[in-house]
């Protein structure tokens, strides 16, 4: 089988962490976010991974060459010249996708974490018979997003609803396809919406259906739901009883750390919490709902709360940073300084308090 991912482009929700790699390498729990999806494809027997780019390929191909031997998996990329929106992409990578095997393929949206059930999904193609299967997740706010209305038995998919004003259904595109090759036929080589253009077009045919999906679903695109997401994907390492997760006096709730950081004495770190590899926390550090990417060190006594600090970057003694502060790469924050909601770019010094929410140039 294949699998193509939508990569696109800038990232720029996810600044400053996106201006030192591209989105889909950006760590999440401690791994480039697209490896989880790469790795759940692995596992279920997919041979080959389409990433659908337009912003440097080459940096992502280099970074998962190493991946490529390891999970001996195929991974090729197939680039836009302009943005092709989310179905363009797909008839972009036709030749990569279709094969003699007429067998169907994944399409992922790169900023989806889940427990990716895709062997479930395919027994779920497989059952209905019909072109296309999508899955939906439940979300409480249904007004912010695309609502998919369906058959509650059969998962037949009768029309979409864009951002209601009114309730109409709480089950929306949770961005995890699984197409056949017929559907590309659908599809012209134009910037083109696959949720706007394509489905529709195969539901008024009664061949979409959709898969409610089991287990927690996260958009982890920008900050806040980057920060809620790691304490979703925690919880279900809890729910698994994963031995990755950390335990100790000094540890409260979910947390995750590299076996490579060093926690000094008297610290509390939880809940929510990922460590990455060469970390040094000092002694007396308090940290909860945040993560610490590689090679960052966090100085005597620092505090730090609902924030995402990047690669080697540094946290001075006494310094509280909160409120979704995030630190790009090599980023120094002194002793005592505190953040409130800063957004710092890589390489910089900060030496006085952000006292408010703000980007620092």
């Amino acid at each position: 089988m294949k699998a193509l991912i939508l990569v696109g482009g800038f990232g720029t929700r996810l600044r400053p962490l996106t201006l030192s790699v591209p989105k889909p390498l950006v760590d999440f729990a401690n791994k480039p976010m697209i490896l989880h999806q790469i790795e759940a494809l692995k596992a279920i027997g997919v041979t080959e991974v389409v990433l659908a780019i337009n912003y440097q390929p080459e940096v992502m191909l280099n970074f998962l060459k190493e991946y490529e031997k390891r999970l001996e998996i195929k991974i090729t990329c197939s680039q836009e010249t302009e943005p092709l929106g989310t179905a363009g992409p797909l008839a972009l990578a036709r030749d990569k996708l279709i094969d003699d095997s007429g067998a169907p393929f994944f399409v992922l949206n790169s900023d989806v974490i889940s427990e990716y059930p895709l062997k479930q999904m395919i027994e779920f193609h497989k059952g209905h018979g019909g072109e296309a299967s999508i899955m939906v997740t439940k979300v409480d706010e249904p007004s912010k997003y695309g609502v998919v209305l369906m058959e509650e038995t059969s998962g037949k998919v009768e029309k979409f609803v864009e951002k209601p004003k009114i309730f109409v259904g709480n089950k929306i595109n949770a961005g995890i396809y699984l197409l056949n090759p017929s559907v590309l036929d659908r599809i012209e080589l134009r910037p083109t919406s696959i949720e706007k253009e394509v489905f529709p077009k195969i539901a008024a045919e009664n061949k979409l259906f959709a898969m409610v999906l089991p287990g927690f679903w996260m958009d982890i695109g920008q900050p806040k739901d980057y920060v809620a997401g790691l304490r979703l994907y925690l919880d279900s390492l809890r729910k698994m009883s994963s031995p990755k997760l950390a335990t100790g006096p000094n540890i409260v709730g979910n947390v995750l750390v590299d076996e490579s950081a060093v926690i000094g004495e008297g610290c509390l770190i939880g809940p929510d919490v990922a460590i990455g590899p060469g970390c040094i926390i000092d002694s007396g550090v308090r940290l909860s709902r945040c993560t610490v990417m590689r090679g960052v060190r966090i100085k005597k006594h620092a505090c730090i709360s609902s924030s995402i600090i990047g690669w080697h970057s540094t946290v001075g003694r006494w310094a509280r940073i909160e409120n979704m502060t995030i630190l790009g790469e090599d980023v120094h924050v002194g002793d005592e300084v505190y953040s409130n909601g800063g957004v710092v770019l890589p390489h910089k010094e900060i030496k006085s308090s952000i006292l408010k929410p703000e980007i620092v140039m």
